[in-house]
């Protein structure tokens, strides 16, 4: 009897040892995922704010890189506002409106004019193919239209513009030998670009007038619709203001006109040197280009710049033209008679079976 009850005690004992040892066990297992927890929690904390510091770096970084940037482009931009006083201003816009009245009479030659949606290009002196206009796309693909292909550089320009700045020394005598005009309507632009290396010397020198705009740098451009990232640098553009890039302002980054900068109507005359050894396209290769202006003169090219052979071919299209408009109107003439001979005929059958 006191062996079992000795038995049943140990038992008991046992259990109770074996309850508080399993209970302990979950109350380690238990403390023992908070601490995983935690740990979990404070390396994901860690992480993040590491991924913050690494962030900030980055931006810092980048608004340091960015400043250099600034720096570089504007070490290669010179600026004189006010170089052209207002009334002066006046005169040389309305030396541009006349260029605008002349290429609607079609007075210009062919290559002069470039029309583009809300912008149009007057090359004088020297034109160059760009753009849509390229035979093979790409960087360094530019050339020179043929010697005549476009208008000289107008007296105007040369008399109220290029004098005073060689004047002035801001650019040598006899430098200037390629003028052109962009003349801007609200809302125009013109994509982010580089001047040709291998065709224009430095510095190019632009004058801005009728209205304020900016030159913005680095820009990306994606169309349909048109959208233009936020410039890596934008410098006012004033009315009368005369600005030259060099340097890296003009060879390492790209320059634009973009549309939202261009508030009303603006006009920009650019003055560059053309390198004597320019690669120039010949006179074949102009009628081969896929685009090579969206500006068609009145009545071709102008009488004076017509060859006797063109003059011949030209009488022999019309002689061609006016023989074929001829034998039409035979054809049709005889093609009338015989509708009308076959009606009549007709008329015949038809009234002599209802008699």
């Amino acid at each position: 009897m006191s062996s079992r009850r000795e038995k049943s005690s140990d038992e008991e004992s046992h259990s109770r040892r074996r309850h508080s040892w399993s209970h302990g066990r979950k109350n380690r297992h238990s403390s023992g995922s908070v601490d995983n927890v935690r740990l979990e929690q404070r390396s994901r904390l860690s992480a993040s704010q590491g991924r913050k510091r690494r962030h900030r770096s980055r931006s810092n970084s980048g608004s340091e890189s960015d400043s250099e940037e600034k720096q570089k482009i504007t070490s290669g931009i010179k600026q004189i506002h006010n170089f052209f006083a207002k009334s002066e201003c006046a005169k040389i816009e309305d030396e541009i409106n006349q260029v605008v009245r002349n290429s609607e009479k079609g007075v210009y030659k062919k290559q002069t004019v470039d029309r583009a949606p809300l912008r149009n290009k007057y090359f004088f002196g020297e034109g160059y193919t760009y753009g849509a206009q390229l035979a093979k796309k790409g960087p360094g693909q530019e050339r020179l239209y043929p010697k005549g292909h476009v208008d000289e550089i107008p007296e105007w320009v040369r008399h109220l513009v290029i004098r005073r700045l060689e004047e002035k020394n801001i650019v040598p005598k006899d430098f200037v030998n390629s003028a052109v005009i962009n003349d801007y309507l609200p809302g125009g632009c013109i994509v982010s670009h580089i001047d040709p290396i291998h065709i224009f010397d430095r510095p190019i020198v632009s004058i801005s007038f009728m209205s304020d705009c900016a030159l913005s740098f680095g820009c990306k451009f994606s169309f349909r619709p048109i959208r233009v990232s936020k410039p890596v640098y934008a410098l006012p553009l004033s009315q009368g203001c005369v600005t030259l890039l060099s340097g890296y302002a003009a060879d390492d980054v790209t320059h634009c006109i973009r549309p939202q900068d261009v508030k009303s109507r603006r006009a920009v005359i650019i003055l560059r040197r053309v390198f004597p050894h320019a690669p120039r396209l010949l006179d074949w290769e102009v009628d081969e280009l896929p685009q090579a202006t969206n500006y068609k003169p009145r009545n071709g090219h102008r009488r004076g710049d017509r060859s006797p052979d063109d003059r011949v071919k030209r009488r022999r299209r019309r002689s061609s033209s006016e023989t074929s408009s001829d034998t039409s109107s035979v054809e049709e003439q005889r093609r009338r008679s015989a509708n009308s001979s076959s009606r009549r005929s007709s008329h015949r059958r038809h009234s002599h079976s209802d008699r």
